[in-house]
């Protein structure tokens, strides 16, 4: 079974099993709620997941490294991104996602991401190369996205010994 983790929760000291963190469209409460959904495909896999969309998130909270809840939750992105085994990331057609073009560019030499970047995206031509440039993988729908995360991990299962 999945394991979801979201901030505020701490990061263990060390992950148990194989790691994914979603990165990805939010807009501010704008994006679907794809990382629910993404959970949700993955739940019989033995892996954790590493949510960022804080379930009690402050809209009013001021974007500024001298607001310690916002430094907490971009700190908490960034440590569970490099610790993660992989990042999967979604750019949803309908939002502008800098954030996540951001983390597109702090990892894409890092071998460890998969895109969805679905048509319609505005900086799709941009993704595209970019992933093309890294040899990273791209999904053309959620649902790809998931199979290929699901796949990822069962490669990432040791068998065990009777």
């Amino acid at each position: 079974m999945a394991t979801v983790l979201k901030p505020p929760t701490p990061l263990p000291p060390t992950l148990s099993q194989p790691s994914v963190f979603l990165a990805g469209s939010i807009e501010m409460g704008r994006a679907e709620l794809w990382q629910d959904a993404v959970a949700a495909a993955l739940r019989d896999e033995l892996l954790i997941i590493l949510n960022p969309r804080r379930d009690d998130w402050d809209a009013s909270w001021e974007q500024s490294s001298a607001n310690p809840q916002f430094v907490a939750q971009v700190t908490w992105e960034l440590d569970a991104q490099e610790r993660a085994d992989l990042i999967a990331m979604y750019f949803a057609p309908e939002t502008y996602a800098p954030i996540t073009l951001l983390e597109l560019g702090l990892f894409a030499a890092s071998g460890k991401l998969l895109v969805c970047c679905p048509p319609g995206y505005w900086r799709k031509g941009n993704v595209d190369v970019v992933c093309a440039r890294y040899g990273i993988p791209q999904l053309p729908t959620l649902t790809e996205l998931c199979g290929a995360i699901a796949i990822w991990s069962a490669r990432r299962r040791v068998p065990t010994t009777p």
